[in-house]
């Protein structure tokens, strides 16, 4: 069994509340969990306006789908408009770590 996660650190753009965050970064995590089956939320600076953090992971049999699976949710989030990626961490792990 392999793990894999990846955290985003995203810059909004013209955002002045938290409704508004929230009307950007919910249709993200959707989408994210709609497509790739992954697990997804908001896990970070829930206080700042223009600032989100979204993290996700995912669980594969095989490192190479899950490989795969993680690239195609970084595209994702790094094609959006609305946002700017500031950095992604990834980490892999297996059962036997």
């Amino acid at each position: 069994m392999y793990v894999g996660t990846l955290s985003f650190d995203l810059l909004l753009g013209d955002v002045h509340s938290l409704k508004e965050k929230r009307s950007l970064v919910r249709p993200i995590v959707a989408e994210l969990q709609r497509k790739y089956g992954v697990s997804a939320a908001e896990t970070g600076n829930q206080d700042l306006h223009r600032r989100a953090e979204i993290g996700l992971a995912v669980v594969s049999g095989e490192p190479g789908h899950l490989t795969d699976v993680l690239d195609r949710c970084e595209r994702l989030v790094a094609g959006r408009p609305e946002v700017e990626l500031l950095s992604v961490r990834r980490r892999l792990r297996s059962d036997e770590d």
